[in-house]
């Protein structure tokens, strides 16, 4: 009968284990979600009203965890992640026409924002963002986040200030911000430093273990030569952390040992024990504030990758506009140029006509072919410098020019400059007052000013002490069966070695003890293990303390003075794009005054030349100041057009002069065409038989001429 409870008593007892293992996993797993996560992750935005879009873009909120409800396995599952979307958006498709791009800057704005690349690899750092915050608040460290912008697009140039017509490819300028990086440049920093904080996801862990024991005896004393025993494990235990800096944790071990040993007084033997463990932080991580600071980090992070979002709209907005007005300038120097061919081709054969009946010299007609040679010359550049426009503008206005009939259509710009009659007058410092409200650089700083305070402040509470109070309350209890092979010599001969006064007081009166019963024992204070107490830590001279303390604030001061140099920054790019707007205006009416002198002076030496008071020679050098006149005029216009926006992007503004909308940049989904604002629509390359654009025919009325 003993044998037979011997060979089936680890089986038993490891499915009842097995049974109470289940049990215990489904007890943690009904836990409140108060004591799961220690604090709710943000809502995101309804997004009831958008309309029904097929191909949305980065719309999930990876803030929030996979829910363990209804499926448990669910949040140790991977997430899929899409592929990126590489293909364009269908706007390209309704704005070409007979093989052509008809392209306004509205246009061009909406698909910057659903197609540009730039734009797409930093919306990523919005759910990176994300992810972050997720992880800081299990009680883990971040990461931190990319802020910097992007500037690959081939074409774009660096920014508008001092941009000049047809300028070269942007690069790329990446500053990391957030935690172990800041925004100063330094390559590590007290950003997030302090005391440790325990993990606030709970966790369990458990150790099941077979172990078969066999040892040679080298005792006298020992009444068997090798000494066999089994021992089975099945150890369970929960760990979490809380905000204010308590740690929990609840350990149950339980162990089942069969021997053959004569001298052991109980075989099988069940043994088990639990502790329920509470430690508070009292000086050294005490209270929320340096417990939190990963999540307090990690929410400015999230708040600095929405800025910088905003930013590298604004610095790819500009860098599209400027690229528009590139192309418009070459499209109107390549008309400006086959007037200038045509007008020389008509001169070329007017001086053959009159070489023939001798009114003119020969060499004249040679004088003629050059400036034709010339003019074709500077016509083919333009032709060129036309393509090259165009495809860096189809590069930047889509995903991918691998469609061979995008690819080869011309874009034809549909938009033309007016320019006001009267500039606005904007007093100084309300430009300036505008760009420190605005400028997304100065948001940026000040948001990492503030996790620099934060920081700062756990680094001080990391000088204190490290002192901790602890209470804990746990039990034991034993099980299992007499051994019946323990005897005991005595004068009268073989007794058995159980004695009910020494015996475990759950054996007084025999034996067995089934694994319930010693389950009991845990909590009928028959055995009880109970108490508290304090843990101090005190680091003599506490040299690191110090050291963190003191560059935590030197840091922080340095934020300061960056925030300040930033701002005196800012004030100079307004009053210089306030300057450029002014020179540029003037610039333009000045071309405009030598093309009006240069075109009334070719008339009138044409109407000089049928009366013979002039040369072929001087009608040519007429036309070709005019040529180079009108080539001013445009470039002029152009860069007029690119100071106001370098004035927009200074002031911080230029989103909201545009009509952009910043949740359309994000789903890279426009529903809200922009309105760029002092434009007008060209009405000479309207496509045959189709309606102007709509974002032309909604512009605003504006004063002042066209260009």
């Amino acid at each position: 009968m003993f044998s037979a409870r011997l060979s089936s008593g680890p089986r038993s007892f490891f499915v009842r284990l097995s049974v109470r293992y289940a049990a215990f996993i489904v007890l943690l797993s009904a836990v409140p979600a108060t004591v799961w996560a220690q604090q709710a992750p943000p809502q995101s935005p309804s997004t009831a009203a958008l309309p029904a879009e097929p191909q949305a873009v980065h719309l999930k909120d990876y803030s929030k965890p996979n829910s363990p409800f209804p499926n448990l396995l669910k949040p140790y599952a991977p997430q899929e992640i899409a592929q990126p979307n590489l293909s364009n958006s269908p706007r390209i498709d309704t704005l070409m026409h007979d093989g052509k791009v008809y392209l306004s800057i509205d246009d061009a704005v909406a698909l910057t924002l659903e197609n540009n690349l730039d734009i797409d690899i930093a919306r990523y750092n919005l759910n990176i963002a994300d992810t972050d915050y997720l992880r800081a608040k299990s009680g883990g460290t971040v990461l931190g986040v990319n802020a910097g912008i992007v500037q690959n697009t081939p074409g774009g140039g660096v920014g508008g200030l001092g941009g000049t017509v047809g300028s070269g490819t942007g690069g790329t300028t990446v500053a990391a911000s957030g935690i172990g990086t800041g925004t100063n440049g330094l390559a590590q920093s007290t950003l997030g430093i302090g005391a440790p904080i325990t993990a606030f996801d709970p966790q369990v862990t458990s150790t099941l273990q077979v172990d078969k024991d066999n040892t040679e005896s080298v005792s006298a004393l020992s009444p068997v030569p090798v000494i066999a025993q089994n021992t089975y494990t099945a150890n369970f235990a929960y760990t979490q952390g809380f905000q204010w800096g308590t740690a929990l944790s609840l350990g149950f071990n339980n162990t089942h040992i069969t021997t053959n040993n004569t001298t052991t007084l109980i075989t099988p033997q069940i043994s088990s024990n639990f502790q329920f463990r509470v430690t508070q932080n009292l000086l050294q991580g005490f209270g929320s504030l340096p417990n939190r600071r990963f999540i307090s980090i990690a929410k400015n992070n999230r708040e600095i990758s929405d800025v910088a979002f905003r930013l590298q709209i604004i610095t790819t907005v500009d860098q599209i506009e400027d690229m528009y007005w590139d192309l418009v300038y070459a499209y109107e120097n390549v008309r400006v140029q086959k007037e200038a061919l045509a007008y020389a081709q008509k001169a070329l054969a007017d001086s053959q006509q009159q070489a023939k009946v001798g009114t003119v010299p020969p060499i004249q007609v040679v004088s003629a072919e050059s400036t034709v040679a010339t003019d074709q010359q500077n016509l083919i550049l333009a032709q060129n410098n036309l393509q090259l426009e165009q495809l860096l503008m189809k590069n930047a206005v889509s995903r991918s020019i691998e469609d061979p009939i995008f690819a080869e259509a011309d874009v034809i710009p549909t938009s033309i400059m007016q320019l006001p009659q009267e500039e606005p007058v904007i007093p100084i410092q309300d430009l300036i007052a505008q760009a420190i409200n605005h400028r997304a650089e100065l948001v940026e700083s000040r948001i990492d000013l503030n996790s620099r305070d934060l920081s700062a402040k756990a680094v001080r509470n990391d000088l204190l002490p490290s002192l901790q109070a602890f209470a804990y309350y746990g039990g034991s209890g034993v099980g299992g069966d007499l051994n019946p092979l323990c005897k005991t010599t005595t004068s009268s001969g073989t007794v058995p070695c159980f004695e009910s006064q020494t015996a475990p007081p759950p054996f007084k009166n025999g034996g067995p003890v089934s694994f319930p019963s010693t389950l009991n024992q845990l909590i009928n204070s028959t055995a009880p293990d109970k108490g508290f107490g304090l843990s101090l830590s005190i680091p003599l001279r506490n040299r690191e303390a110090q050291a963190n303390q003191i560059r935590a604030d030197l840091e922080y001061r340095q934020a300061e003075v960056r925030l300040h140099q930033l701002e005196n920054q800012v004030r100079i790019e307004v009053r210089n794009a306030q300057f450029d707007v002014k020179q540029n205006r003037a610039a333009v009416q000045a071309a405009q005054a030598a093309v009006d002198f240069a075109r009334q002076t070719l008339d009138a030496d044409q109407q000089k030349l049928k009366v013979g008071l002039t040369t072929q020679t001087a009608i040519l050098q007429d036309a070709s100041t005019l040529t180079t006149s009108e080539s001013s005029l445009v470039s002029a216009k152009a860069a007029y057009e690119k100071s106001r926006i370098e004035l927009d992007r200074a002031t911080g503004l230029l989103l909201d002069h545009a009509g952009i909308d910043v949740a359309d940049a994000t789903r890279g989904q426009v529903t809200h065409l922009p309105n760029v604002p002092y434009v007008a629509p060209r009405t000479d390359v309207t496509p045959t038989g189709q309606p102007a654009p709509p974002s032309q025919t909604s512009q605003p009325q504006q004063q002042g001429g066209q260009m």
